[in-house]
């Protein structure tokens, strides 16, 4: 079965409300690793609710209207479904607890050819239900590998952001737990992929793979800590490219360039030295 282009690009989503707790954004905390020392008390103010503060990439879970691709209307190989590309614009600081409506459209899907899959591209905005204020804008990519020869537009995906040629300027080491999939998944992404064994293997890994964006996640609270001084205000915006798997129990090394207001950024696990997250740009005010 192949990707049905038009009833995808013309899908309307309803809009997704979601309440959201101090709870959740432990939750969320704890999915991405926050608190492994529980005597930081920098890090304590994410996941303790005395003063508590948000992580701004936890506006990836919010409002989201679920793995929709694995309708069977939309003839997705789903098994094979990758995230390949996030982006988070941050406008205004997310709050810990709230009400927030999330709107989401797809914008492309470009056919890289028969064997090659097919990337999808949308966008879904989050506001803040009281005041209408826009609180994030986010911009995906998703690669379908199984997908490629569908018949829909073959044009050149943009290019990443390019890092820069010199020794990073500072290096930040995050530990992931065994079970930090099966946290992170808690947050609302379902995708079996990320716990049963199972799906796992048939997708071709060895065992459940960390979402992408629990990742992403990681990466977010190595900024926040380095670039931003645990003042998750400052972090204005992040783009990032998955580009290899990570295992639950890894840990993640962030290599950070600083010039002015832009940090690039790249993720490696350690324990294969191989690069997970790469050609990252985060904007610090």
């Amino acid at each position: 079965m192949a990707i049905d282009y038009d009833k995808l690009i013309n899908w309307k989503f309803d809009d997704i409300e979601q309440t959201y707790t101090t709870k959740d954004s432990i939750l969320y905390a704890l999915g991405v690793g926050v608190s492994m020392d529980p005597l930081d008390m920098d890090q304590l103010r994410f996941t303790y609710e005395e003063d508590m503060l948000a992580l701004p990439t936890m506006s990836v879970v919010l409002a989201y209207p679920g793995f929709f691709l694995k309708q069977p209307e939309f003839g997705v190989d789903w098994v094979k479904v990758l995230h390949g590309e996030q982006g988070i614009e941050i406008h205004k600081t997310l709050p810990a607890e709230g009400t927030v409506v999330g709107t989401t459209k797809i914008t492309e899907i470009i056919d890289k050819g028969e064997g090659k899959g097919a990337l999808m591209y949308s966008t879904r905005e989050v506001r803040e239900k009281a005041s209408g204020d826009l609180l994030a804008t986010l911009s995906s990519t998703t690669f379908c590998r199984g997908d490629g020869g569908f018949g829909g537009p073959s044009v050149d995906a943009p290019k990443p952001h390019t890092l820069p040629d010199r020794a990073p300027d500072s290096v930040v080491e995050l530990p992931t737990l065994d079970q930090a999939a099966l946290i992170y998944r808690l947050s609302g992404d379902f995708n079996p992929l990320h716990a049963d064994p199972r799906v796992a293997k048939s997708a071709g890994f060895e065992a459940p793979i960390l979402h992408g964006l629990a990742s992403l996640g990681v990466a977010g609270h190595a900024l926040v800590k380095q670039a931003c001084g645990y003042n998750p205000a400052k972090l204005k915006s992040l783009k990032l490219r998955f580009s290899a798997p990570v295992y639950p129990g890894e840990t993640i090394v962030t290599e950070m360039w600083h010039d002015d207001t832009v940090t690039s950024f790249r993720c490696r696990v350690k324990e294969r030295d191989l690069v997970v997250l790469n050609n990252g740009r985060a904007e610090i005010a």
